[in-house]
């Protein structure tokens, strides 16, 4: 379809333009406002870079992230000092209660055990990880058991969408499944639908969000 030509384009010129992101790897392919960027970049930081970008272009209303990050062989760092820097690095972060994560790095892979109180302790974590030199990827398998009761998060979660001016709270239905949140309804803009998840993370006792909301 001609719309999913233009919009391929706008995508991919928006890629080029950021001096960040090396976009000769990078694919773009679109369909009725989804992306999807394919092919390589060097580090996490320039993946999660090019799916901001991609989201940014008017008429997205998804991206799917399938870009993979490809070290050069001759910088590759080896397990055991991403392991060490690792451990220095959220050591010295004090939003990440460290004795209650534990590490495991294989082939430049990173993925976290254990557990946290709050989303954002883990996020903090994972922000540091995407720092380090000559992590491919991050996994995450850390759960989170905040220490308030989950009964009262929905009416939290609707509570604070409505103090959120550009949102139309009334047009967002929240679910929730003890921590576990799912927004659905309706929106006007990828930034309302973003807005939306964000303020559903920042109310305590929330351990995960799946946001289904859709964008008119």
């Amino acid at each position: 379809m001609r719309e999913d030509h233009k919009l391929q384009a706008a995508v991919q010129s928006r890629l080029d333009l950021d001096p960040s992101i090396n976009s000769s790897h990078i694919g773009v392919a679109a369909r009725q406002g989804i992306v999807t960027l394919s092919g390589h970049v060097g580090t996490l930081l320039e993946r999660s870079a090019a799916e901001r970008a991609a989201g940014q272009v008017k008429g997205v209303r998804v991206v799917i992230n399938e870009l993979s990050v490809e070290l050069a062989g001759i910088s590759r760092t080896s397990d055991e000092q991403i392991a060490e820097r690792a451990y220095a690095r959220l050591a010295s972060n004090v939003s990440v209660p460290l004795s209650r994560l534990h590490l495991a790095v294989m082939d430049g892979t990173v993925t976290l055990h254990g557990d946290v109180d709050w989303p954002f302790q883990l996020q903090a974590a994972i922000d540091d990880l995407e720092l380090l030199e000559g992590v491919r990827e991050i996994r995450s398998d850390a759960q989170i058991r905040p220490p308030v009761s989950a009964d009262q998060v929905q009416e939290k979660i609707k509570l604070a969408l409505a103090r959120v001016a550009p949102l139309d709270a009334e047009r967002i239905d929240v679910t929730a499944n003890g921590s576990e949140v799912t927004l659905s309804g309706q929106v006007t803009s990828w930034h309302e639908k973003g807005l939306a998840e964000s303020t559903a993370w920042c109310v305590p006792g929330v351990s995960q969000v799946t946001n289904q909301i859709t964008v008119l």
